[in-house]
């Protein structure tokens, strides 16, 4: 597999009615100041937990294909060992807890059965753990501590969860300050989304009557009380390294094919919850544009430094904006695009350029992003644009 540099940029334009999607420790809508304007946000850390969930809930990858992100892990290993062997829980616990303590040193938490930090790790690396006791499990267990400790001294555990990554470690990465070697570095990287104009936070007074009270009692609320919101077209960006997937994934071409076609799908249609029952907030993106490089990653969310301001719809404008920062990386940069291959609407896009002005070309959507393809058809696109560079062989430009 070659170790050329190929990065798969995604830029996203969403529009969210509105909302509060991601809140801070009062309960507002977190927020940003970018050229000198305050903008919504919506932190990376929130968009990436939507996309992990994502993987399972909306393209049906079964879960032991996937990692989890627990203090449990010494439960979810007795389990398997218990499943497996035919353990008593007490016993399977204890084993669980040797095998961990011995190569890991994992510390203890302040609650039983839970360690002092989240550990990111995927099922099937656990499984892994079980094959190398589980025919002398019983043996195991009836030997005392001290003997018990010495038995599984030799057992390569730790080596258990440095290869073999699910998708989302391999993506995400993974780091124990406390165990270096168990670290994984992310093949993606995930930007704050911002609006590409300014906001102002706003107020939802609301109030809820008690069914049960009688027309003779007190005709006031039962409970008042408020909840902010925003509503914003956001910018979204993330890049992904391919090479480094691939490198997270043990060199595995279709593997690391297999985890590119589902993250390219879960970051795009994946949301944040915060407050979703509230506003029933799920939109789906104005534009996704899927950027090819062989260069370096490149986040367009200078288009947007000097805010959009409109009375007449946002979004078709910043579309507008999008391109044109695109075409400027590669006319002033240098930095042309291997393939690019966007979902969009180009008469709106061209409506929106009329709008802006004679300086406005009303080609340069189509210039930028290609011709309009639908999700599917653009990430089939980029999938074939980055596959022979996983192969070692030539992609054209």
């Amino acid at each position: 597999m070659t170790d050329r540099r190929t990065y798969i940029d995604i830029h996203i334009l969403q529009t969210v009615p509105p909302s509060n999607l991601n809140r801070d420790d009062a309960g507002s809508p977190k927020q940003a100041v970018y050229g000198g304007a305050r903008r919504a946000r919506v932190s990376s850390q929130a968009w990436k937990r939507a996309t992990r969930k994502a993987f399972k809930d909306e393209l049906g990858i079964p879960a032991d294909q996937l990692g989890t992100r627990t203090k449990r892990v010494s439960t979810l290993l007795a389990s398997r060992l218990a499943e497996r062997t035919g353990l008593d829980g007490e016993a399977a616990t204890r084993l669980s807890n040797a095998l961990l303590t011995h190569d890991l040193d994992i510390k203890p938490g302040k609650k039983a059965a839970e360690s002092a930090y989240l550990l990111f790790f995927g099922r099937a690396q656990l499984d892994a753990i079980v094959d190398l006791v589980a025919d002398r499990a019983t043996e195991l267990t009836a030997l005392a501590d001290d003997a018990l400790a010495k038995a599984v001294a030799d057992l390569p555990i730790r080596a258990q969860l440095t290869v073999k990554h699910p998708i989302d470690v391999a993506l995400f990465g993974r780091m124990v300050a406390d165990i270096p070697s168990l670290n994984v570095d992310a093949a993606t990287q995930v930007a704050h989304a911002l609006s590409v104009h300014p906001v102002e936070i706003e107020f939802d007074y609301y109030t809820a009557v008690d069914d049960e009270k009688t027309p003779e009692e007190d005709a006031g609320a039962a409970m008042i009380g408020t909840v902010e919101f925003t509503s914003a077209t956001l910018y979204r960006f993330a890049t992904l390294d391919v090479q480094h997937l691939a490198r997270n994934l043990d060199q595995d071409p279709e593997a690391t094919v297999a985890a590119l076609r589902a993250f390219l799908r879960a970051f795009v249609t994946s949301m944040p919850t915060g407050h979703q029952n509230t506003f029933a907030h799920r939109t789906v993106p104005s534009v996704v544009s899927y950027v090819v490089r062989g260069d370096q990653p490149v986040n367009l969310v200078s288009a947007f430094e000097s805010p959009i301001r409109s009375r007449d719809g946002i979004a078709a404008k910043a579309a507008v904006r999008l391109a044109e920062e695109l075409n400027r990386t590669s006319t002033v940069w240098g930095l042309t695009p291997l393939a690019v291959a966007s979902v969009y609407d180009p008469a709106s896009a061209a409506v929106a350029s009329s709008r802006n002005g004679p300086e406005a070309d009303p080609a340069s959507a189509v210039q930028a992003f290609g011709a309009a393809r639908s999700l599917d058809d653009a990430i089939d696109a980029t999938i074939a644009a980055v596959r022979p560079r996983l192969d070692g062989s030539t992609t054209p430009r």
